[in-house]
């Protein structure tokens, strides 16, 4: 399969290894301000760029035909837009905030609980997400994702950085040293506390998960998510 890399920093780079490694080819190492680009040589377009260019990316893909992988945090005003173009088009698209098999999994241990708590008030639910000091962005499109899942089976109604209020799940962020994320989710009570956590070794689990979410959409038409890769719908 040739693959497109839209952002080729130290994500692009990693994706591009497990990529090769798996019999692909890399025709495209696409950065910030290029615009003389091949559409017509990708089979699939992996975008990790930035929130300002990850848009008009995923546009110009779905205008040439090239089904997309975006893992690009911070667009998500767009992504409604992004699913639309998607059908107009008759294109391919799977966004996910996190591809690590592992978090996906987790994705739906975590709705699944949540399910289970909804109705026990005397547990009260907090979040923890850990990353290293070069991830500027607080809390993560992760965290995110984990919080919205909550929300979607219980009676809370949002979520806010740092703060306590009524009905909100609260989400602590920390950065330190070099970790590569670490989610955890509390259900305490005043006698006892429920707890998951999933914790990232090595950034390898994201490139994997992109790259086998490449192989799995290719040929087909639609908008998906993890979910379809993985079998968990």
């Amino acid at each position: 399969m040739k693959i497109g890399l839209f952002g080729y920093g130290k994500m692009g780079k990693m994706i591009e290894q497990i990529a090769v490694d798996r019999g692909h080819t890399i025709v495209a190492k696409i950065d910030a301000g290029a615009t003389d680009i091949d559409f017509k040589s990708m089979d699939v377009a992996i975008d990790f760029s930035t929130p300002d260019a990850a848009f008009e990316n995923i546009t110009n893909c779905f205008k040439n035909s090239v089904p997309v992988i975006s893992g690009t945090t911070g667009w998500l005003a767009n992504y409604a837009d992004a699913v639309e173009l998607c059908k107009q088009h008759s294109g391919a698209f799977i966004y996910a905030s996190n591809f690590s098999l592992g978090v996906n999994i987790f994705f739906e241990l975590n709705a699944h609980l949540a399910k289970m708590m909804a109705g026990l008030e005397q547990y009260k639910v907090s979040m923890e997400e850990i990353h290293h000091t070069q991830k500027l962005d607080a809390p993560s499109g992760t965290a995110i994702t984990l919080a919205e899942g909550i929300i979607q089976n219980s009676t809370y109604e949002n979520w806010k950085l740092h703060e306590t209020a009524d009905k909100t799940i609260t989400i602590n962020s920390v950065r330190e040293g070099m970790v590569a994320g670490t989610h955890s989710i509390s259900y305490e009570s005043a006698v006892d506390k429920i707890e998951i956590k999933h914790e990232a070794h090595n950034r390898e689990g994201f490139a994997l998960g992109a790259v086998i979410a490449s192989e799995w959409i290719y040929g087909k038409t639609g908008v998906f998510t993890m979910k379809d890769v993985l079998n968990l719908s």
